[in-house]
C-alpha cells in the first residue's frame, strides 16, 4: 500500500511539473510541442531525445528554413512546459554561437553540435563506430567545465529523432581531416 501511494504521489508531482514552467516558456506548453521533443510545432527538429535515468529531454530546434543567411538554431533542455535552459537568448545571433563537427568514413560517423555558455561547453553528439566490437552507437549530451577535461555524459534513452541535412550548408565543419 505504501509503495502504491508513493508511486501515485510521484506521478502527481511529475504531472504538476509538466504543466508549469518558468516565465518566458508559455509558448512551449505541451500541446504546442512536437511529440518527443522540446521543439515547437512550427520548428524543425534537428536533434531530440529523452535522457536515460532522467525525465529530461535535450532538443536542437531550428526555423523551418535554415541557411547561412537566415533562420535560427536553438538548444533546449528540460521537460515540456518547463524548459531549464534555452540557448541562445537572441535567435538572431544563433548561427554565430554554435559549432558543428561531422566526421564520416566507412563504418564510422560522428556528429557534434556544441556551444559554450557560462563557463561550460554543451555538446549534443550522435556517434556510430562499426569498427568497434561490439559496434558502438551512442547519442546524447556532454557538459564540460571550461577549465577541465572532466565531462558529464548523458545518454539518450532511445535512438534520437535527428535531421542534420541543413547543417553542412549553414556551419563550417570543424572536424579534423584524416
Amino acid at each position: 500500500m505504501k509503495i502504491e501511494l508513493r508511486l501515485w504521489i510521484c506521478i502527481c508531482l511529475v504531472v504538476a511539473s509538466l504543466c508549469s514552467g518558468p516565465p518566458g516558456n508559455e509558448r512551449l506548453v505541451a500541446g504546442s510541442l512536437v511529440p518527443t521533443s522540446l521543439c515547437a510545432k512550427d520548428e524543425k527538429v534537428v536533434f531530440s531525445c529523452s535522457l536515460k535515468r532522467s525525465m529530461k529531454t535535450v532538443s536542437l530546434c531550428s526555423s523551418p528554413k535554415l541557411t547561412k543567411e537566415s533562420g535560427y538554431l536553438l538548444y533546449r533542455f528540460g521537460v515540456p512546459g518547463k524548459i531549464e535552459l534555452e540557448f541562445p537568448d537572441n535567435r538572431a545571433e544563433s548561427l554565430k554561437v554554435f559549432k558543428y563537427s561531422h566526421y564520416f568514413r566507412a563504418k564510422v560517423d560522428y556528429t557534434e553540435i556544441s556551444f559554450t555558455r557560462n563557463g561550460f561547453t554543451y555538446s549534443v553528439f550522435d556517434d556510430y563506430n562499426g569498427e568497434e566490437r561490439p559496434t558502438v552507437a551512442e547519442q546524447g549530451l556532454t557538459v564540460t567545465p571550461e577549465n577541465s577535461k572532466k565531462e558529464v555524459k548523458y545518454l539518450c534513452r532511445l535512438k534520437p529523432r535527428a535531421d542534420y541535412e541543413d547543417l553542412p550548408d549553414v556551419f563550417e565543419n570543424s572536424a579534423p581531416e584524416d
